[in-house]
């Protein structure tokens, strides 16, 4: 992790006081929660709406943190602590993290899109894990605090960083891509979330392909080749290497002879004819992902065993269809730590796919930040649910209360329910759940939908 004296770490940032009585004080790793201090942190201090984080620099320091930064604009910086005053302190952590990741000696791997970027995240980290020393963005630590945060917490011995990119608006990922100077770069998908910020699938489009923008001049950029929207944009820019991922045949890499079951896939691709890959993770939208992450092994010179063996091992992120045993024996699907129409259809998809249980039950929630046609996705999201594939429908909050209202459109009555309180929506759910049944939850992170499962599983 980043490890420098207070005097070299002032060389990296324009520092406003004399800190001549502490330069040679230890700086390892930083903080930006003083719950979480360890020994010899640089404490980062915000200035919310709220609370601002500046009152905290001396306990910060009391509990064992190095050193911290000040905000210029903030009166009386304590003299008689290590305080880096600085302009900014949110700028001085980014400078930080740039300047940190060209110190080390590793390449970057940056991955964005409207949907999967966490799901790819892991498979890359897992493929090219059979043969460096990789480090990967951990949690939701996506954003302008948090990659610079990730970038300064890797080892020094590290060899690539798989790093996630998430964004509301423009010139967020544009921001990161500069941060972390990325050696190949990944757009998994254009959906709809973000569009009450960026108003359309186009300026969404536009926001994910300043990825691009911090892309070493001769990096790899792979992105999802089925998206109208990308190959459009795509064609204005100014890039050296470009491949790409999906379903059809123009794609650089496409599967052939998938084979899917209710504990993964197999699949060919056409790279690799007559090699065999098994992916431990279900749906269809998940072997593109794969797909993107077999096009940075091969850019990183992993062997096709290699490749086997990383996604034969996967480990994916908490609530990315995360299956599980319920109390009385259902099959449980957690999907839930993220939700648009595009994410929604397709895990509603798979589950319509899959065979081998007596019966399927939907549990949806509200997809947030769709913007001014909110109402209308949930609709039809409702309406194409079909009752051939999916025996009920359950839904949870205002939005989802439109789910149930499209699907009860071609369900009886009795198969469809909306839910505001989630103790009642659990109540019925136990009622219904038993060995040979399969339950998916899918909704945005607000709605906690795990707060149901866990009174299904505990």
């Amino acid at each position: 992790m980043f490890e420098k004296t207070i005097k070299q770490a002032s060389d990296m940032l324009h520092v406003h006081n004399d800190l001549t009585k502490f330069e040679d004080t230890i700086i390892k790793g930083v903080s930006i929660d003083t719950r979480k201090i360890e020994k010899g942190n640089l404490f980062v201090p915000f200035k919310g709406e709220n609370v601002d984080g500046h009152q905290f620099v001396r306990q910060a320091i009391e509990k064992g943190a190095g050193a911290a930064l000040w905000d210029k604009n903030v009166a009386n910086p304590p003299e008689d602590l290590p305080v880096l005053v600085v302009d900014d302190p949110l700028l001085a952590l980014q400078s930080l993290a740039n300047q940190y990741r060209h110190e080390l000696n590793l390449k970057v791997v940056g991955i964005t899109g409207s949907n999967g970027k966490t799901t790819t995240k892991d498979m890359v980290a897992s493929l090219l894990g059979t043969k460096y020393k990789v480090h990967k963005t951990q949690g939701n630590y996506n954003n302008h605090i948090g990659l610079p945060l990730t970038i300064l917490a890797l080892p020094q011995d590290a060899e690539v960083a798989v790093l996630e990119m998430g964004m509301s608006g423009f010139g967020e990922i544009e921001l990161l891509s500069e941060i972390s100077q990325p050696d190949a770069a990944i757009i998994t998908n254009i959906g709809e979330s973000h569009l009450q910020d960026l108003g359309s699938r186009e300026g969404i489009t536009k926001a994910k392909l300043e990825i691009v923008q911090g892309l070493k001049e001769d990096g790899l950029f792979a992105y999802y080749g089925d998206e109208p929207l990308l190959q459009e944009q795509v064609k204005d820019l100014s890039l050296g290497r470009i491949e790409t991922f999906g379903r059809s045949e123009a794609n650089t890499i496409y599967p052939v002879n998938i084979e899917m079951n209710n504990d993964g896939s197999q699949f060919e691709t056409s790279l690799y004819e007559g090699e065999t890959f098994f992916l431990p993770v279900l749906g269809q939208h998940n072997i593109h992902n794969a797909l993107a992450a077999i096009l940075i092994a091969k850019e990183f010179d992993v062997t096709v065993e290699g490749m086997k063996e990383g996604l034969k091992s996967l480990k994916l992120t908490q609530m990315r269809m995360e299956t599980s045993l319920g109390k009385k024996g259902e099959k449980i699907i957690n999907d839930a730590y993220n939700a648009s129409p595009t994410s929604m259809k397709a895990a509603i998809g798979l589950v319509s796919e899959l065979d081998g249980v007596n019966k399927k039950i939907l549990v949806l929630g509200d997809m947030l930040e769709l913007g001014d046609n909110e109402e209308e996705y949930h609709l039809e999201i409702g309406r194409m649910i079909d009752p051939g594939s999916i025996q009920q429908v359950y839904t949870y909050g205002r939005l989802g209360e439109l789910i149930a209202k499209g699907a009860s459109e071609r369900f009886e009555a009795e198969n469809v329910h909306a839910f505001q309180d989630k103790k009642e929506l659990a109540a019925m759910l136990e009622k219904q759940t038993q060995s040979g049944v399969l339950v998916l939850f899918k909704a945005s992170r607000g709605m906690k939908l795990e707060e149901v499962i866990e009174t299904l599983t505990n």
